[in-house]
């Protein structure tokens, strides 16, 4: 548990302020964790529409703009 958890955030970001971005290591991430859930047999999907419909759903409700 956190004694001061702002103090974190702004460790947090102020090292992200400072930290240029690395685009081969981003690559290298997503490459060995795409890697890793094909090899665990979590991707590809066996249904890839299977929960689509919620997805659909939440979408709607989050973009749809009311009328005041």
């Amino acid at each position: 548990m956190l004694k001061d958890p702002a103090l974190v955030e702004a460790f947090e970001r102020d090292h992200v302020r400072r930290t240029p971005p690395d685009h081969l290591l981003n690559l290298r991430l997503f490459e060995a964790l795409w890697e890793h859930a094909r090899r665990v047999g979590s991707w590809p999907p066996a249904d890839p529409l299977e929960g689509l419909d919620g997805d659909l759903r939440l979408a709607h409700a989050l973009n749809v703009r009311r009328t005041a």
